[in-house]
């Protein structure tokens, strides 16, 4: 085990809902997966269920930037192998995404029920590890058909920046409304063709100061053939 501690249970704990009983490490660890307050930032709107299913494989009509966590902890090494022990792939992910100012620590409650839980949705004794490929250097891609553009977004976009044109049902407000916020590229990145601006939030996130608070697609998330499209549906 690479987490560092396991536990069957967390002694007495507050419940995501303020209430305090004697809750299965398993089962408050699920609570946090679902819940944003597992970050203490304010403006933190991310659960770990944002962007992970815990299903074999994702529903359809969902397109998340992170793979599914079923055998998750059954893995060898997680980022596509730039993180050799889980807890600090979950840190990576508290840190730079749910706006976490310290990392989980191994010993805190939070980090072993979560373990706990993620060892419950782990049935196998291994499972192979899954490629993360980051495009290095952004290019344009070929524009594709609007209608698997629309599916494109609905899947992957729409959770967190709601409809287009209006924004509505955003997972906050600090989520811009697509494509409507290309109206302020050309102040903001003088020069630059929309689209490549897109494709830079969409690949690399929020690690160049481009993509506000998203995390990146891997080409294994979001082929660059849904992304024409997706620029398509778009009009860019």
């Amino acid at each position: 085990m690479k987490w560092g501690v396991a536990v069957l249970l967390v002694g007495v704990l507050s419940s995501c809902d303020g209430g305090e009983e004697p809750v299965a490490a398993a089962d408050f660890g699920e609570q946090l997966f679902q819940d944003a307050r597992l970050s203490e930032s304010t403006f933190n709107r991310f659960s770990c269920a944002t962007c992970h299913v815990t299903t074999p494989q994702a529903p359809a009509g969902r397109i998340d930037s992170g793979y599914t966590l079923h055998n998750v902890t059954a893995r060898p090494n997680w980022w596509g192998g730039y993180e050799t022990h889980l807890l600090d792939a979950v840190n990576f992910c508290y840190v730079n995404f749910m706006r976490g100012v310290t990392k989980l620590e191994p010993e805190d409650p939070r980090s072993r029920a979560l373990y706990e839980y993620l060892a419950s949705i782990s049935p196998d004794a291994q499972a192979p590890a899954l490629p993360f490929t980051v495009v290095k250097d952004i290019d344009d891609v070929p524009r594709g058909d609007t209608a698997r553009g629309e599916a494109v977004y609905r899947a992957a976009c729409q959770n967190c920046h709601g409809a287009t044109h209006t924004g509505e049902g955003r997972l906050t407000e600090l989520a811009s409304v697509l494509p409507e916020v290309t109206q302020d590229y050309d102040r903001l990145f003088p020069g630059i063709p929309h689209a490549r601006v897109v494709i830079e939030k969409v690949r690399h996130g929020q690690f160049f100061g481009v993509g506000g608070n998203m995390p990146p697609y891997s080409t294994e998330a979001l082929s660059d053939a849904d992304l024409g499209a997706l620029l398509m549906y778009l009009g860019l």
